[in-house]
C-alpha cells in the first residue's frame, strides 16, 4: 500500500485551468492523451459540461490515474435511508416552515449514512432543480467512497470540521467555510472532530459560478482569488472497498478492490474547491433603505432564462448597518422565488428567537415572511442616526426559481416547529387615520413649550 498525499496546499482562483502533479513528470506536455503515459498511468477525461459548451462555461479536467474509473464491480441498489429525490410524493403547502437543529445520532454514522433529504425540486434526470439535505455524522468514512452522478454538491458545515479526500486532492473545511464538489467526483469524508453537522445543496443544473457584478464594478462580493482548489495527491491502496453512487435519485453500491482516489496528476477546471465565507466583501446601502438579498449573492447556477437563476447561494454575514431613517432588518416580503434558510452561527437579525444555529426555515413562493414581532418592535425603537455592527453571525439561503417541496422526513421529523407562523400573530394593528409624522410631533411639542 502506498499513499502520497501532499501537505494540504491549495491553488487559488475561481474556475481557473489548473495543472498539478504529485510525482514529477506525471503530467504530459503538449497533449492530453499520449500513447504511453508516464509511470504507466491511464489518461481519463472528467467532463462536467457538454463537450460543445461555450469555452467560458466549459468544465473539464484530464486525470492521470493508476486505474481508470471504470474498474469496479457491478452496482446493485442500496437501501437509501433518508436519501430521496421523490419531491412529488407529497403536496407542498404555502405554510411557512421552520426546524430546530437535527441531533447527531448516537449510533455510528458516517457522512453517507447521515444524509437526510429535507426538500427539493426538479429532477436529476432532466438536470434541473436541486435537492437540499442535512448531514449528520460521528465517524469518518472508512473503507468506502461516494460520488453523486445527479448533481454538484455544495457543502455548508455548521458543526465540526471535515477533511474531504477527493480524486483531485484533499480539502479541509469547517463552519463558515463551504466546499463544492463537482458532479461525479469520488471522495471520502473524514471527521476532524467527534461530531459533524451541516447542510448540502445538490445542484442538478448548470455548475455554480460567480455572479457578474454589473454596476457594482470590478470588485466586491466573493473575490475569485479567495477560492482554493487542492493540489494533486493520490492513494495506491488495494483491499476490499465499497463504492457508493447516487444515480437517478437513489443510492447504489459496488465492490471495488482499490482506492479510487488514485489520480497522480491532473489539469483542467472541473475540480473541487473551498471558500471562506468570512472573506465575502459585503456591500450595502450607505444612505437609506435595505437592499434586496441579491447584494449578498456568493454563487449562482444559471438557468436558461436570462436574469433568473436555477439556484442562488446567498449569505448574511457580519456587517455594518448605517442607513438612516430606515427599517434596518430585512423587510416583510413575498417573493416569486422560494427560500430555504439555514443558520451557521450566531443570531439572524430578522429573528429574535426560535431560529437556532443548525436549524432551517422554508418560505415558498409568495408565502409572506419577514421579521418576527419582537424584532419588528425593536427596529421601530432603534436609533438610526448611529451605525450598528451586526457581529458574530452567519446565515445563508438556498434560493430557487421553482417551489421547494419538503420530503416526508422533513414534515414528520420532531424537529419541525409547530405553530411557527405565530411569530407574526402578535404584530399589532398600528393604523391611525390621524397619524402625524414623528418630526411634526416633535415640532408641535417645541411650539407648545415656546408658548
Amino acid at each position: 500500500m502506498k499513499s502520497v498525499a501532499a501537505a494540504l496546499r491549495y491553488q487559488c482562483g475561481f474556475g481557473n485551468h489548473f495543472a498539478t502533479e504529485a510525482l514529477p513528470g506525471a503530467l504530459p506536455e503538449g497533449r492530453n492523451s499520449p500513447q504511453h503515459c508516464a509511470y504507466g498511468l491511464y489518461a481519463e477525461q472528467f467532463s462536467g459540461t457538454a463537450f460543445t459548451a461555450p469555452r467560458h462555461s466549459n468544465r473539464r479536467s484530464w486525470l492521470y490515474r493508476i486505474r481508470p474509473a471504470a474498474v469496479h464491480g457491478e452496482f446493485l441498489p442500496l437501501e437509501a435511508g433518508w436519501v430521496t429525490n421523490r419531491f412529488e410524493e407529497l403536496t407542498p403547502s404555502p405554510n411557512q416552515l421552520r426546524w430546530d437543529p437535527l441531533p447527531v445520532p448516537r449510533q455510528a454514522t458516517d457522512f453517507v449514512a447521515g444524509l437526510r433529504a429535507i426538500a427539493g425540486n426538479g429532477s436529476p434526470d432532466a438536470h434541473g432543480g436541486c435537492g437540499i439535505y442535512w448531514y449528520v455524522a460521528n465517524r469518518s468514512m472508512r473503507e468506502r467512497f461516494f460520488y453523486d452522478a445527479d448533481g454538484e454538491l455544495l457543502l455548508v458545515p455548521q458543526l465540526g470540521s471535515l477533511r474531504i479526500a477527493t480524486e483531485l486532492g484533499r480539502i479541509e473545511a469547517g463552519p463558515q467555510e463551504i466546499v463544492v464538489i463537482p458532479r461525479g467526483l469520488r471522495f471520502r469524508v473524514e471527521l476532524l472532530e467527534r461530531e459533524a453537522r451541516g447542510y448540502i445543496c445538490e445542484n442538478f443544473g448548470a455548475p455554480l459560478r460567480l455572479p457578474d457584478l454589473g454596476p457594482i464594478g470590478a470588485n466586491g462580493l466573493a473575490n475569485p482569488r479567495d477560492f482554493l482548489t487542492p493540489v494533486a495527491s493520490y492513494e495506491d491502496r488495494e483491499g476490499e472497498f465499497e463504492l457508493i453512487a447516487k444515480f437517478a435519485g437513489r443510492l447504489w453500491a459496488a465492490p471495488i478492490t482499490h482506492s479510487p482516489l488514485d489520480v497522480v496528476a491532473w489539469h483542467g477546471n472541473n475540480a473541487p474547491y473551498k471558500y471562506d465565507l468570512r472573506r465575502f466583501n459585503t456591500l450595502g446601502s450607505v444612505s437609506y433603505d435595505h437592499p434586496d438579498p441579491s447584494i449578498f449573492l456568493v454563487l449562482q447556477s444559471q438557468s436558461d432564462t436570462p436574469g433568473v437563476d436555477g439556484i442562488d447561494f446567498v449569505i448574511f454575514p457580519p456587517r455594518w448597518q448605517v442607513a438612516q431613517d430606515t427599517f434596518r432588518p430585512p423587510w416583510f416580503h413575498r417573493n416569486v422565488a422560494s427560500e430555504f434558510m439555514g443558520l451557521i452561527t450566531g443570531v439572524y437579525d430578522a429573528k429574535a428567537e426560535g431560529f437556532a444555529a443548525g436549524g432551517a426555515s422554508l418560505h415558498n413562493c409568495m408565502s409572506g415572511h419577514g421579521p418576527d414581532a419582537a424584532t419588528y418592535e425593536q427596529a421601530l425603537r432603534a436609533d438610526t442616526s448611529r451605525p450598528v455592527h451586526i457581529a458574530a453571525t452567519m446565515a445563508f439561503m438556498f434560493e430557487t426559481r421553482t417551489v421547494i417541496r419538503p420530503t416526508r422526513f422533513a414534515l414528520e421529523v420532531r424537529q419541525l416547529q409547530k405553530g411557527y407562523s405565530r411569530v407574526w400573530r402578535d404584530l399589532p394593528k398600528k393604523f391611525s387615520p390621524d397619524w402625524v409624522a414623528p418630526a411634526k410631533r416633535a415640532s408641535r411639542r417645541r411650539a407648545v413649550r415656546r408658548r
